[in-house]
């Protein structure tokens, strides 16, 4: 099944993975990855039957995978092929997608990354404003991606690093 970017329709609630980067892609990056998961969504299968599945890539910067698990459920072995494809992707490209230890925020209209580490760090000396907005990685349903993906600070995963 060929899939279109664009099939995603806002009311379903798919199940939704988000591999973050640790940097914006560049123009040529962004074709050549959007033409690798047409290709690899395209015969996505769960024990030989195909998924329904659909992708869209968020500020440049985050590769979003939705499933609708009402047409057939993605498997473990599934999910698993889709790591090691966004492996791939990782490795030859060099994004960090996989490195958890990092935040993404918003500060004055930028979107920026920093390790975790730096992070925490930037909060507690004032280097980093308490006014941020906050992305959030752990989204499962795109309902909840598209409510909750980005946050203020306070209200986001990382509000417990603020007095």
């Amino acid at each position: 099944m060929k899939i279109e970017e664009s099939t995603i329709i806002e009311t379903n609630d798919y199940r939704v993975i988000i591999y973050p980067a640790s940097r914006p892609f560049t123009t040529k990056e962004s074709k050549v990855i959007a033409e690798k998961l047409y290709d690899f969504l395209g015969d996505w299968a769960a024990h030989g039957n195909e998924l329904s599945a659909s992708f869209k890539i968020e500020k440049n910067q985050f590769i979003i995978i939705c499933v609708d698990e009402e047409k057939e459920e993605a498997s473990g072995c599934s999910i698993d092929t889709l790591g090691r494809f966004m492996k791939e992707i990782d490795n030859e490209f060099e994004l960090g997608l996989f490195d958890r230890m990092k935040a993404s925020f918003v500060e004055n209209g930028e979107i920026k990354t920093l390790k975790l580490q730096d992070f925490k760090k930037g909060l507690k000396d004032g280097s980093i404003s308490k006014d941020i907005e906050v992305f959030d990685f752990s989204k499962g349903t795109y309902v909840a991606f598209l409510s909750d993906f980005l946050l203020p600070l306070k209200r986001s995963w990382a509000g417990i690093y603020v007095d």
